[in-house]
């Protein structure tokens, strides 16, 4: 946070250049409770001095003066929203991980536009969960389509995805056994990461790794009679998620996953340092 409170509240208390002949003006703040870095974490949020002085303001604000005080990670019960909550009003934007494949497609209904369940997973899986850019992408795609449906491959070709989420379309590729279509999703993942090449690939192994357990874990619950539905809170998945895992067990045998996961496990090894061959050459 670089504007101090106090300058904020001067800044809400003065008369404006440009205000109109009421005095109406907005004053936009940014950042209240820190910046995100590159690893996620917030940085540089107010202290208790500066919350308390802002508190102190929006008791008293100044007529015709909006204050719109924009965070990341406010909750409704920080000191700050029940403050400001008090005399304003407080806007919380917050969609359930578990809420945001609905979300999205509610997004590209709102724009008269129709997408398959899959492609609005498939952007969650590209973008990531944050809403602003989720948004930006439905824009671009819905203006694209032209009033026609929205596919996986569209958003595929199509969305600016970040390859620390970009894992959708290799676990699909490999529950087809298409092996040109994993190594092309791999290329694409390691094209598109901030991270050396070998840690990155080092990365990929370990979500193989786990998406297939998992796949392993619906192929047992399956072959006890358990449906898919039934076992997503079993396994704390997404229902879509074990939907996807139980179809992709079907083009396996249980001995087929066993010797995937010794094999995963020997890559794990080389691309670490246990092979002379380069990692990509492993992979």
């Amino acid at each position: 946070m670089e504007t101090t409170a106090d300058e904020i509240v001067a800044a809400c208390n003065s008369m404006g250049l440009f205000a109109g002949a009421d005095g109406d003006r907005l004053v936009i703040v940014d950042d209240v409770d820190g910046r995100p870095t590159g690893e996620g974490r917030l940085t540089g949020g107010w202290k208790a001095a500066e919350l308390k002085a802002i508190a102190a303001y929006v008791e008293a604000p100044a007529p015709g003066t909006v204050l719109a005080l924009v965070g990341h990670e406010l909750k409704r019960d920080s000191a700050l929203a029940k403050a400001c909550a008090k005399t304003g009003e407080l806007l919380v934007y917050d969609v359930p991980k578990k809420k945001l494949t609905e979300w999205v497609g509610d997004q590209f209904q709102r724009r008269g536009v129709t997408a398959e369940r899959d492609a609005c997973h498939a952007l969650v899986e590209l973008v990531g969960d944050n809403l602003e850019e989720l948004a930006i992408e439905v824009e671009k795609l819905a203006t694209w389509a032209g009033g026609e449906t929205v596919g996986v491959a569209a958003v595929e070709q199509l969305s600016a995805g970040r390859a620390e989420t970009s894992i959708f379309t290799l676990t699909d590729a490999w529950g087809r056994r298409d092996v040109a279509a994993v190594l092309a999703a791999a290329e694409s993942r390691l094209e598109r990461s901030d991270r050396p090449r070998s840690a990155e690939l080092s990365r990929l192994v370990g979500l193989l790794v786990n998406h297939v357990g998992r796949v392993r874990a619906c192929q047992a619950l399956a072959a006890e009679g358990i449906r898919a539905r039934d076992a997503a809170s079993r396994l704390k998945m997404h229902p879509f998620a074990a939907d996807k895992a139980f179809a992709q067990a079907q083009n396996f045998t249980a001995s087929d996953l066993e010797s995937a996961v010794v094999r995963l496990a020997r890559l794990d090894h080389a691309v670490k340092g246990g092979s002379r061959l380069a990692p990509d050459l492993e992979f």
